[in-house]
């Protein structure tokens, strides 16, 4: 034995692909989340943020402008969809076949969901 615990491959690939979603996230609205879980389930990833405004954002909140706010989200959310689902194809080795994203104001959280292509080609929204 050497010493070193074994996980399973989803647990550093969880870690990894929440890593990518908080950098994008930081690297567009200028502040990531400070809270960020990658769920992965055969051909589904979700990956679900918390605390992920900015002050401005939290204080238009405050002054009941939150659909301004969710607005403004989801523009960031379309303009940064090909860099996240690029970042989830690379280190999960699997092709995003369709990509949600959405945002709730109060309380602050956010998810980003992936649906995989399955590997056997076959569409993952149909059912046998």
């Amino acid at each position: 034995m050497t010493g070193t615990q074994e996980h399973p491959p989803t647990v550093g690939l969880g870690a990894a692909i929440s890593n990518a979603v908080v950098r994008l996230l930081s690297e567009y609205t200028g502040r990531g989340p400070t809270k960020a879980r990658t769920y992965i389930n055969d051909d589904y990833i979700a990956v679900v943020l918390q605390d992920t405004l900015t002050k401005g954002e939290r204080s238009l909140v405050r002054d009941g402008r939150t659909e301004l706010v969710l607005d403004n989200r989801k523009a960031y959310q379309q303009t940064m969809a090909n860099d996240l689902v690029a970042a989830v194809e690379e280190l999960s080795g699997r092709t995003v076949h369709a990509f949600l994203s959405d945002n709730h104001a109060d309380p602050d959280v956010a998810v980003e969901s992936f649906v995989l292509a399955p590997r056997d080609g076959a569409d993952p929204t149909t059912s046998a």
